[in-house]
This record gives C-alpha cells, sequence and structure tokens, in this order.
C-alpha cells in the first residue's frame, strides 16, 4: 500500500458535486467528465488536476458530502499530516480559508 501524503488547498467555494467543483474551477467540461470517470466508486478521492497555465486545483470531498474547490500545491506534499498544516497556515492569511487534501504517494 502507497504512503499517504498531505498537501494544501486553499478553498474558493463548496459545491454539491466534484463535477460542479471542478467547472468552478474552470476546468474544461470534457477534462471534467473523464477526471470524474476515473475516480468513480472512490467517493472519499481527492481530485487533483492542472488548467491552463499550469495553476494546479483539486476537488476535495468534505465530510458533509459536499466538495470543496480551490487552489493546490501538490508540490508541499507531505507525509506529515502536521508539516502539512503548517504549510497551510502559511498560504491561509487574509481570511481565507483552506485545508489538507490526502492522497496516495
Amino acid at each position: 500500500m502507497a504512503a499517504r501524503v498531505y498537501f494544501p488547498v486553499v478553498i474558493h467555494s463548496e459545491h454539491p458535486s466534484a463535477i460542479d467543483a471542478l467547472l468552478a474551477l474552470d476546468v474544461p467540461r470534457d477534462e471534467v467528465m473523464d477526471l470524474v470517470v476515473a475516480h468513480f466508486g472512490r467517493p472519499d478521492c481527492t481530485i487533483l488536476t492542472r488548467v491552463d497555465g499550469g495553476r494546479a486545483v483539486a476537488a476535495v470531498p468534505l465530510a458533509d458530502g459536499r466538495w470543496a474547490a480551490g487552489n493546490a500545491w501538490p508540490e508541499q506534499a507531505c507525509e506529515s499530516r502536521d508539516e502539512a498544516g503548517r504549510r497551510l497556515l502559511r498560504l491561509c492569511k487574509r481570511g481565507r480559508r483552506g485545508l489538507l487534501a490526502e492522497v496516495d504517494g
């Protein structure tokens, strides 16, 4: 089993589905559909991709069944949840909200 890694995501909005979250991040519709199909059957799985210009974005499942859409920093991935949390705190200034996304490393 692969080790889990954590990376910071700054939340822009919350949505009822992964499709809505990815569309809100300006991911092209055909790519959204491909990503959601590829993650089908894994409802607790973060969906990470890049949009035009190379910006990393993620749709992250929330505990209440909704999805958070936000900018992601996968290059700051850590095996330690605590270290990833410290990196997230540095990104969440001026009222920004964030969370830690979790993926297989």
